[in-house]
């Protein structure tokens, strides 16, 4: 029961936290796209998947942000890059997947991270995928490097890592940032 009071306080807090900063109509994708991101880092915490109907969501309401921020007569040429993007990340995960699979000889992506990856592209420009990608990366190694201090042990370099988890909110992290220029973005 604690777990879930705790899933439903962090919805509640990425979602204010989206109200705060950004105006409107902004603030009410960005805080779909938290509560979305949420659920997918509670579900692959605890199940190691990524639901497609998560993604498919993520995906359909970064489109539709996309259509709503388009110039008038720009829609589709709009619409047409994000989903450029979205093949552009999907892919890129995918043959990183590939190449880990081949090197490795065991699958060190999931699909579901591959299809989240594509999934959140719509939401952030080209400049910002990378930036997407990283802040997931080191989250989750800074995770992997705490978790090994904790309890005193090497870095267990096979032990599985439920990415998404990461993945997910740094969409939404990645997203607010650039809404209200943060930084370099």
């Amino acid at each position: 029961m604690q777990r879930y009071i705790g899933i439903a306080l962090a919805c509640i807090g990425g979602a204010a936290v989206s109200f705060m900063l950004l105006p409107l109509e902004d603030a009410t994708f960005a805080a779909a796209l938290a509560i979305i991101a949420i659920i997918v880092a509670a579900i692959d915490l605890e199940f190691f998947i990524i639901p497609d109907s998560a993604n498919i969501t993520i995906f359909v309401i970064g489109l539709f942000w996309v259509a709503m921020q388009a110039l008038p007569g720009e829609e589709m040429s709009d619409l047409t890059d994000a989903v450029f993007r979205s093949v552009a990340a999907g892919g890129a995960l995918l043959v990183l997947r590939a190449f880990y699979r081949w090197r490795a000889g065991v699958d060190g992506l999931g699909l579901g991270d591959v299809k989240l990856a594509a999934a959140g592209a719509p939401w952030l420009s080209w400049p910002l995928l990378p930036v997407m990608l990283a802040v997931a990366a080191i989250a989750a190694l800074a995770v992997v490097a705490l978790r090994a201090l904790a309890v005193r042990q090497a870095i267990n370099r096979t032990a599985p890592l439920p990415f998404g988890a990461f993945l997910a909110p740094s969409i939404w992290l990645v997203f607010v940032l650039d809404r209200i220029g943060a930084g370099a973005f």
